[in-house]
């Protein structure tokens, strides 16, 4: 009882305990990823250095290299218009390897938590959908324009007097 009441003061004044993983990547390093013109800050907890992060649109993926990689578990807080999946379906691979993860997500955002063994040196990220190289807008603009110049094509402008 005596070891209790020395111990409880530990648990309820130590803000360790009071820590959630949201707060964990709050105060982690920060990567700012530049595609398409847009600037995506990802914030990350790894033991090990960051060498770049890319998209790749063809696989839908996000690729990160990494050296000097230490047995750590890697916390990455990755925005929801940078990459996203159905269902939070990801596939996350280590060096090639596919890797079990987990993911909390909200409206803006998603948090994905992993290992990654010493020595490894490439992760991809593979989702459903990642920023798209071309707004969705812009083809509709061109598929009307396209569509304008054929109809006026096949219909004089001026019919003859």
């Amino acid at each position: 009882m005596i070891y209790w009441i020395f111990l409880l003061p530990i648990f309820l004044f130590n803000p360790v305990f009071a820590q959630t993983s949201s707060d964990e990547i709050s105060n982690s390093s920060q990567y700012v990823l530049k595609f398409n013109g847009e600037s995506f800050f990802i914030s990350y907890k790894v033991n090990a250095d960051i060498l770049v992060m890319a998209i790749d649109p063809e696989s839908t993926s996000l690729l990160i290299g990494l050296e000097n990689t230490m047995n750590s578990q890697f916390m990455l807080e990755l925005d929801n218009e940078l990459i996203n999946a159905k269902n939070n379906d990801f596939i996350i691979l280590v060096d090639g390897q596919e890797t079990d993860y987990t993911v909390t997500s909200d409206l803006n955002n998603s948090t994905f938590t992993f290992f990654v063994p010493i020595g490894s040196e490439e992760i991809e990220i593979i989702g459903t959908h990642v920023v798209p190289e071309f707004p969705s807008s812009i083809i509709f603009v061109f598929l009307v324009i396209v569509s304008t110049i054929i109809i006026l094509q096949r219909k004089p402008l001026f019919s003859k007097l």
